[in-house]
């Protein structure tokens, strides 16, 4: 089976990350279309051996992308299209069946209750939405919740498969050794109590709450921020204005897998930590709590699918916080009072296996493939 993955970006992203994760075990022969903004990502999919190809879309109404698209499916001879992200899935899913691709599948990796990828869910990006998730096979959920906001927006719920993301159980183990380096290289004290967050630095993550919530503990508590983004400025005056300039680290956008000698990969990054807190009230998957989990890091979160979904004793170091930064505050003092556990996978983590979730991908992609021969969407023919 020859498929090809339609994204729209390939910088340094949860999803980015988690499709050169997934290709790695796809017993399929893939390759890799960037609307916009190759990246770190396309870097790391070629020196894997990953054929990777770039639209030069300038915009999200350069519409002369779309008869390059069709182009390049329709060249490429592939048996199913695969979408991810909002733009990638609008674009992808009428271009492959312009291209004769009848089978299309689109992951859902970033549907809140009012908002997507940053964008606030209005009624024309709804709209737009729906329009081209009619010329797709099927939608992926990364988790139930996200399955029924996709029911209450309109989506039928036959054509909705939860199929979670996944991670790498082996990488995310934790190892001293590593820690030590991981400390060193980013400066932060063998002795501190490390408070670690991983995501992009936009408003929504509402990371400013750790900052502040640092600011009330002890000064041997540090903060360690993975990722970049538009609110970095600000959360660097906001740790200036809150007196913790000085204990607050900002690593930058770290690989799920390091394509340099650094070694200083996400998995790394999170041997440095103590402790996750991921205080994002709007979450569909929780993919870094999960990461967190799998390293054996409690963790404080305000929403994440991943572990909501499941039963409370699948992840018994995990734990729902409500409010701003006292609450945090209070919360990592009390897991720190409780003492250190042992770093080791819970139940949670194995559950979000990547080689289990890219076998159920698989049954996915073979149920649209032998369902393509079904008559055309009205208005959409085959050339």
């Amino acid at each position: 089976m020859r498929v090809l993955h339609i994204i729209t970006g390939l910088g340094i992203g949860g999803a980015e990350q988690q499709l050169r994760l997934l290709l790695r075990h796809l017993p399929v022969e893939g390759e890799v279309v960037a609307l916009t903004n190759p990246g770190a990502v396309a870097t790391g999919l070629v020196s894997d051996g990953i054929r990777v190809h770039h639209l030069g879309m300038r915009g999200n109404r350069d519409l002369s992308a779309l008869p390059r698209l069709v182009r390049l499916i329709r060249a490429g001879g592939y048996d199913l299209v695969h979408t991810h992200l909002y733009r990638a899935c609008v674009y992808g899913r009428p271009a492959a069946r312009l291209a004769g691709v009848r089978a299309v599948v689109a992951t859902e990796h970033s549907l809140g209750d009012s908002q997507m990828e940053g964008r606030r869910l209005t009624a024309g990006v709804r709209a737009l939405y729906l329009a081209a998730e009619r010329l797709g096979s099927t939608t992926v959920a990364v988790s139930p919740t996200v399955a029924d906001r996709l029911r209450r927006w309109g989506v039928p719920a036959p054509r909705i498969e939860v199929v979670p993301n996944g991670i790498d159980l082996a990488r995310f183990r934790f190892d001293p050794v590593r820690r030590h380096r991981a400390r060193r290289h980013l400066g932060l004290p063998d002795e501190a109590y490390v408070v670690g967050c991983i995501g992009r630095l936009a408003e929504g993550k509402h990371f400013d709450v750790l900052v502040r919530a640092i600011s009330r503990l002890p000064d041997d508590h540090w903060l360690l921020l993975v990722g970049g983004g538009p609110q970095e400025s600000v959360l660097h005056r906001t740790a200036h204005e809150a007196g913790v300039a000085g204990r607050v680290v900002f690593a930058g956008e770290r690989p799920y897998l390091s394509d340099d000698s650094s070694g200083l990969d996400l998995p790394a990054l999170t041997c440095a930590m103590d402790l996750l807190a991921s205080p994002s009230p709007e979450e569909s998957f929780g993919l870094a709590v999960v990461e967190a989990l799998a390293s054996g890091l409690p963790v404080l979160y305000a929403s994440c699918p991943a572990i909501e979904d499941l039963p409370p004793q699948a992840a018994p170091d995990a734990r729902r916080v409500r409010g701003g930064p006292e609450a945090y505050a209070r919360a990592v003092a009390e897991v720190r009072a409780a003492g250190p556990g042992p770093r080791t996978a819970p139940d949670a983590a194995r559950r979000y296996s990547i080689a289990r979730n890219a076998a159920r991908l698989m049954d996915v992609y073979a149920a649209a493939v032998s369902s393509s021969s079904s008559p055309s969407p009205q208005g959409v023919t085959s050339p």
